[in-house]
């Protein structure tokens, strides 16, 4: 381990990660000055001119944010599979958190890889009930009838696609007599897990979830008849968002990505986990700020349905992510054959999956924090 150690904290190694911890600092500290300044002072002019024209009522027309607010907290389409997808995305951030805590404790050591696997089965194994709980519970708040699907669609958002594409590569590593191909005995275990463990957690905490009896809270009430959008620029669109949104935290974190994927496709050995923990700390902190910024000015451009905009937004870093894995299998690695070629993309395109929900997560419930503060602060009517 000392000698795994010491060569990962070789000074030129460590020189590029604090290059990259600088670098992801003053990206953060820029936005989020940025942020707060422009935020607060727009934010402060807004609520002195709106407690204004309540003192004044001569029947002026609303603009802006206020304008909407009886919209604003209008339940999002496609209940079920928002509720699912943060209950999913939860249930993935629970998980980083408890990898990152066995990591910084010593748990993982370079060259026993299947510590790190058997540590993500088992660990997504106990975390199924967080998925439950919050997806369900969350179903209810917006007042959805059929749970039990709602249930069953947490269950198998995430596990779906990663079983498909593991049966897939499976089978391409057995065709080619490849040792990456896992034992039928071992695939036994993993289906054992999921349904003695995975699924009666994720039940369990449905119910709880179900049974929990919280209330969504709005500070406005929401009209009977949505009000029509009107017709917004090219750049208020969802995928122009979606890629200023993805930008920002992809460039805190792609110089320790190379690290990363050097790691788990190459040779290199990673051991340090204080670095990458604070790398995941800032991402967390860019993707909550430049969600609620970018849905501050779709508020303000009188636009209601931010809901699952704020979601992709918050998870667009995902497919930033994606676009390196093609740039680092052309320019940076040695990989060739349809095998390994399938096993980068396929085991990346679920990660990078992983990655769209939990900080889609992330940045949704920022993204409703700073919502709700703006509508309580203002009286509407």
């Amino acid at each position: 381990m000392e000698k795994y150690s010491s060569s990962s904290v070789m000074p030129h190694h460590l020189e590029v990660h604090w290059f990259s911890i600088v670098n992801s600092c003053v990206t953060v500290l820029l936005l989020t000055g940025f942020l707060a300044t422009i935020l607060m002072r727009v934010l402060k002019n807004d609520f002195v001119k709106y407690s204004h024209d309540e003192e004044e009522p001569d029947d002026q027309e609303e603009t802006g944010w206020k304008y909407i607010h009886g919209d604003v907290f209008r339940f999002p389409t496609n209940k079920s599979l928002f509720s699912a997808a943060l209950g999913t995305g939860t249930q993935l951030f629970a998980l980083t958190t408890f990898i990152f805590l066995l990591a910084l404790v010593g748990v993982f050591y370079p060259y026993n890889r299947g510590a790190l696997f058997t540590a993500l089965v088992v660990i997504y194994a106990l975390t199924s009930g967080i998925a439950g709980y919050s997806a369900t519970s969350f179903y209810c708040q917006l007042e959805g009838k059929n749970w039990v699907r709602n249930l069953l669609l947490t269950g198998c958002l995430f596990c779906g696609p990663l079983f498909l594409t593991f049966c897939f590569l499976n089978t391409v590593a057995i065709a080619y007599n490849s040792t990456a191909a896992l034992p039928f005995g071992t695939i036994c275990v993993i289906v054992l897990i999921w349904t003695l463990v995975t699924f009666p957690l994720l039940v369990l905490g449905g119910i709880a979830g179900k049974n929990s009896k919280n209330e969504f809270q709005d500070p406005c009430r929401t009209t009977k008849f949505p009000r029509e959008v009107p017709p917004l620029a090219w750049y208020r669109r969802t995928i122009p968002q979606m890629a200023m949104a993805g930008f920002l935290p992809f460039s805190a974190i792609y110089i320790e990505l190379y690290y990363i994927f050097a790691s788990i496709w190459g040779h290199r050995i990673y051991t340090i986990y204080s670095i990458l923990f604070i790398v995941f700390i800032i991402l967390l902190i860019v993707t909550a700020f430049i969600t609620i910024a970018l849905t501050y000015f779709q508020l303000t451009a009188e636009d209601h349905e931010w809901w699952w905009r704020s979601f992709l937004c918050g998870g667009s870093t995902g497919f930033f992510v994606f676009a390196y894995c093609l740039y680092y299998y052309r320019e940076r690695s040695d990989m060739s054959g349809f095998m390994q070629t399938s096993f980068f993309f396929g085991y990346m395109a679920c990660i990078c999956y992983a990655f769209f929900l939990m900080l889609g997560m992330v940045g949704f419930r920022a993204a409703l924090l700073f919502v709700r503060h703006i509508y309580k602060s203002i009286k509407c009517e």
